[in-house]
């Protein structure tokens, strides 16, 4: 039998430590049209903005600071601003707006808030979620907001430093990230004793993970980050293997990290988006901390936020989608200027200074009309894929994750609410399993899903491995690999179930996508972009949504005043018309 020591694995990493410096090859065309695509700070008008974009972004202290204090600047013009979709991002973006001094109104399709982030009631007062959403440390931006609306404190709950992997059979795999000393090390041993691994795995693991652009960064961040951004056209697979890194290690690790992340496997995600938060992990150590929701996102998240909203006189509009983009063109029928939008099944026209189309991937080429599409930045959107989704929510009448105390898991007797029913209280991972993540969501998120003589709530989400069964069978597969993964949750009874599929969810991380995700601002001068498929320099989620939402209103505000401002041009033109 091969055993390999502590010692050993980080000798490992450190003789192989030079491969770090070293730029992976890629042709002179690729790397040429990377560089003549390529975002940068520059390419963003407003200070804030900026901010978000490039290495500062990753490092900058004060990022939540920023989102929990505003904008920090009210305008002398008050636009009127329309802003289609009432998702995290849209909603952020009209927080700014409005206490810069704007008339903000929303209008969202659904009959709820919340976007991708979305949850709602059952006639039988069930709480419905659309995903599982799990609040990372690095979260700095939506903390920001939450400590903004007052939620922060009061809304989340922090889990134990530790990303459990639950194998087959009910055994145990972890990242145990507790350690007396904070990032690089406390990740660095969490890798090298993880029980999830074999140890040639664990071994070629820590090899891979030596040569990388993390290591680097430790010495030489900027390098480290330009590195990470210059891999997004391989896969994190092709990455991960060319210098040593195991199939293994893939199959029983990384791909359930790679499918909680963006529900793609490491053959196809983009090594930049893997590669991305493992550099936050890296440096910082909170980064890798988890925190949940006490209970539902509409109740714990988007009600603080709407409350804002609404004291501050922004009007939002549910089940009152955006119907067209009313414009004006030039000679050659291009879009130059927004006028307004039309909205509802009556198509009212509403007339707005400026609109932010703060929508999904699926939701902005709905919406584009086709004209915009002559413009290179539009049409480029429409490269962009998406992944489908099903959440399955299944109830039990026992405690699924407790596999140590049969009494205990069939025990729902008296208050075991605010977490104190047994089993496993916390995000769990499996390689064994077509939900790659999942949680007890009675343990994790009490507040809402426990139930007083009601036991487990387990919240998976299949990718699209499983999305075309039909409903009844994905429960039934559900419960199936539950079964598998906990054992003794064969004695327990299925009580409630429910899927909500999302047929376009996340935008696919697979490589050569970034290149394609517009900015904020646009070619159009008063028409803007929000949204977690945007640019900003972080991945498809509620922290990439609120930068987006965050980074489109300070685009906003830096345009609006002057004498070339958007109300000075608004103004000219309506004196050009009555003249």
């Amino acid at each position: 039998m091969v055993r390999f020591s502590f010692t050993t694995l980080a000798i490992a990493c450190t003789t192989s430590l030079a491969s770090a410096f070293v730029l992976p090859q890629s042709s002179p065309a690729i790397a040429t049209a990377r560089s003549m695509v390529a975002t940068t700070a520059d390419d963003f008008t407003s200070e804030g903005a900026k901010r978000q974009i490039g290495n500062d972004s990753f490092l900058n202290q004060d990022l939540m600071a920023r989102a929990q204090n505003g904008p920090g600047k009210v305008n002398k013009e008050k636009l009127k601003i329309g802003i289609v979709g009432a998702g995290l991002a849209g909603m952020v973006a009209a927080m700014d707006l409005a206490d810069a001094g704007h008339d903000v109104e929303m209008f969202e399709l659904r009959p709820f808030v919340g976007g991708k982030v979305s949850s709602w009631k059952d006639k039988d007062d069930n709480h419905i979620e659309m995903g599982l959403h799990v609040f990372f440390g690095c979260y700095y931006n939506l903390f920001g907001i939450m400590k903004r609306t007052g939620s922060f404190d009061e809304n989340l709950r922090i889990k134990e430093h530790i990303h459990t992997f639950v194998n087959e059979g009910g055994h145990l795999g972890a990242l145990d990230f507790q350690f007396p000393i904070g990032a690089p090390i406390s990740g660095l041993q969490a890798f090298f004793k993880t029980e999830q691994l074999e140890p040639i795995d664990k071994f070629h693991n820590a090899v891979r993970l030596g040569t990388s652009p993390i290591v680097r960064a430790l010495f030489d961040f900027d390098g480290g980050m330009d590195m990470v951004r210059d891999l997004d056209d391989i896969t994190f697979t092709e990455w991960f293997t060319q210098l040593g890194g195991s199939r293994g290690s893939l199959d029983r690790m990384w791909d359930p990290i790679a499918y909680a992340l963006g529900f793609v496997d490491c053959d196809h995600i983009s090594a930049r988006c893997m590669l991305t938060i493992f550099m936050l992990f890296a440096i910082r150590t909170e980064a890798s901390v988890l925190r949940m929701l006490d209970g539902s996102p509409q109740t714990g998240l988007h009600d603080p936020i709407i409350k804002y909203l609404d004291d501050r006189g922004v009007k939002i509009n549910l089940s009152t989608g955006c119907r067209d983009i009313v414009h004006e063109v030039d000679e050659n029928g291009k879009p130059t200027r927004v006028t307004g939008i039309k909205v509802g099944p009556k198509e009212e026209l509403k007339e707005f200074d400026c609109v932010v189309a703060a929508l999904d991937v699926p939701g902005i080429k709905k919406v584009l009309p086709e004209n915009f599409r002559q413009i290179p930045m539009f049409d480029n959107i429409y490269n962009l894929d998406t992944v489908p989704i099903a959440t399955v929510q299944v109830r039990f009448d026992g405690w699924v994750t407790e596999m140590e105390d049969e009494a205990l898991m069939m025990n729902t007797s008296g208050d075991q609410s605010d977490g104190k029913a047994p089993g496993i209280d916390n995000l769990l991972y499996s390689a064994d399993a077509e939900f790659s993540c999942f949680a007890d969501l009675a343990l994790t998120s009490p507040g809402e899903y426990y139930k007083p003589g009601e036991g487990s709530l387990i919240q998976a989400v299949f990718d699209e491995r499983a999305f075309d069964r039909s409903n009844d069978q994905i429960v039934e597969d559900c419960i199936k690999q539950i079964n598998s993964l906990f054992p003794s949750s064969k004695k327990l009874n299925c009580t409630w179930s429910s899927v909500v599929k999302l047929g376009q969810s996340l935008y696919r991380e697979k490589p050569g996508q970034d290149k394609f995700r517009p900015k904020q601002a646009t070619p159009v001068e008063n028409f803007f972009l929000a949204g977690s498929y945007t640019y900003q320099d972080y991945l498809d989620s509620m922290e990439g949504a609120t930068r987006s939402g965050l980074m489109v209103a300070d685009e906003i505000i830096a345009r609006a005043d002057g004498p070339n401002g958007i109300a000075a041009k608004n103004k000219a033109k309506s004196e050009a018309a009555l003249a």
